[in-house]
């Protein structure tokens, strides 16, 4: 999945491209400067305590910053804010993304199996640092270079469901284009291979081509990604252009469920597009 506007089924967008949670960033940050002064520490004093500088410190009260989960925890136990701001901690997370894609972003981390068939770019779970940036940098209209930061750092947090146990199925189906577009560049294109070839390599993660030579191709209404949740409900989302939908009708997703299973067959097997990308990357 991409990070676009989530409306439901058959609904288009409203919220701004902009816009990152500010809201929630000023409150939980409006929060720890009381702890903090409560405390009678300085901004310098309580980042020595928490592994932050001054200046880092300033940015979160200020809402210019995501605080990470990690220093919300300690700072809470060294500002003895009995919980206040550990209970902020999921939607301070949520922050990080852009509003439309929250829901997306939530039900993407909670859920059991994704299966995703990309047709432009490589899936934000699979990119590198590098190739995300340089993505947001392609963007028109233009990102700001805060909002860019932002946008990688929350792509990169999404990966992190790379590591979870119980393992979620995942399954990606790309077009041959999209592992062959030398996006950023020819540094960030061979990053980029060697990076799909790495988490392919992963048990629980199952990598696809569709080549170009093929005469019968499912996918061709466009990208769309089939989230599994807890007790087997299936949600779909889907995006183009700025606008983004999660399909939560039943019979609508079942469809996009068959149509996912039609696209794998067609697709090379997991076996035979590694290898195929392992070429390509020689030829790089």
């Amino acid at each position: 999945m991409e990070e676009r506007e989530p409306a439901e089924s058959g609904a288009g967008a409203g919220t701004s491209e902009y816009e990152v949670g500010a809201g929630v960033l000023h409150v939980f940050g409006r929060q720890l400067k009381l702890f903090r002064v409560r405390a009678g520490l300085e901004r310098a004093e309580f980042g020595a305590l928490t592994g932050y500088s001054a200046s880092t410190i300033a940015s979160f009260e200020q809402g210019r910053r995501i605080a990470p989960p990690k220093f919300i925890d300690k700072a809470d136990e060294v500002l003895d804010a009995g919980g206040v701001l550990k209970a902020g901690k999921e939607e301070v997370a949520r922050a990080q993304y852009p509003a439309f894609f929250r829901d997306a972003a939530k039900l993407e981390a909670e859920a059991l199996e994704v299966h995703v068939y990309d047709n432009h770019v490589v899936n934000g779970l699979l990119q590198t640092e590098e190739y995300t940036r340089a993505l947001l940098a392609m963007r028109r209209p233009l990102l700001d270079q805060d909002t860019i930061e932002q946008r990688v750092t929350a792509r990169l947090v999404r990966q992190e469901i790379f590591n979870k146990w119980p393992a979620p199925l995942l399954s990606f189906v790309m077009e041959e284009p999209v592992v062959k577009r030398p996006l950023g560049g020819k540094a960030v294109h061979r990053g980029q291979l060697e990076q799909i070839l790495l988490l392919g390599q992963n048990r629980n993660v199952e990598i696809q081509v569709m080549p170009l030579d093929r005469e019968d191709n499912a996918g061709v209404d466009g990208p769309f990604t089939v989230l599994t949740r807890q007790g087997g409900d299936q949600v779909g989302y889907m995006e183009a252009q700025g606008r983004s939908t999660l399909v939560t009708d039943r019979e609508e997703v079942r469809a996009l469920a068959a149509r996912y299973g039609i696209i794998r067959a067609q697709a090379l097997t997991p076996r035979e597009s590694l290898a195929f990308i392992e070429k390509l990357l020689g030829e790089v």
